[in-house]
């Protein structure tokens, strides 16, 4: 296959994938972050170009390595069809909404959106709060997806609400598909409408930046 490295040919991909979307989500994201700095060090491949019937993403470099061997995701490209697939044995499927840890959701962006109630406030997660993530990640508790965990959370974009002292409550973490990955609140925060705000400021995020948001 073959390794697409000129960025006009980048741009054209990105614009084909659009058109297919939704079914085409899958591997939209990882395509958005490479022409977005790539922060994820990932590439895409496809069978031939332009009229490509087959595409990968996966981490950069000729044979997968690591804690990332089997972070790729792939679509085939038919006339008039998109399929996508995945290979993603340890780590979420492709994106499905769950309570907590799904991925950011369609919501209006209106002045009506929600708020943080009083005392919470938007911030960020910090290395530090790694081993929460970990504990706290139905697909966590080892080393492996420690080391996972700590990659998004230093490239990717994240959400996290936080009380007056700066603990936080809740969060959403997105990954090198820009799907969520880990969105979260703490079992004694709950019922109050903390994942709410998160997801929607996390959605208001990826649209500003030209991610598609869904649920």
């Amino acid at each position: 296959m073959k390794i697409l490295t000129c960025s006009a040919h980048l741009q054209h991909l990105e614009g084909i994938l659009r058109k297919s979307l939704p079914i085409a989500l899958p591997v939209f994201g990882a395509v958005l972050n490479i022409n977005r700095g790539n922060p994820g060090q990932f590439e895409v491949l496809v069978d031939k170009w332009p009229e490509f019937g087959a595409m990968l993403a996966r981490p950069s470099g000729e044979v997968a390595s690591g804690d990332m061997e089997h972070c790729r995701r792939g679509v085939t490209r038919r006339p008039g069809t998109c399929q996508a697939c995945s290979e993603q044995p340890w780590m979420p499927p492709a994106p499905h909404p769950r309570p907590h840890t799904g991925t950011p959701p369609s919501a209006p962006l209106t002045p009506a959106s929600p708020r943080p109630a009083p005392g919470v406030r938007v911030g960020s997660l910090s290395p530090s709060h790694v081993d929460l993530l970990n504990e706290t990640w139905p697909y966590g508790g080892n080393a492996r997806s420690r080391r996972f965990l700590a990659e998004i959370l230093g490239r990717f974009p994240q959400v996290c609400l936080q009380d007056g002292s700066g603990q936080p409550l809740a969060w959403v973490l997105t990954d090198h598909f820009g799907t969520g990955t880990h969105s979260y609140t703490l079992p004694e925060h709950r019922r109050h409408g903390h994942m709410q705000v998160a997801l929607t400021v996390a959605a208001q995020r990826a649209h500003a930046r030209g991610f598609p948001t869904y649920g």
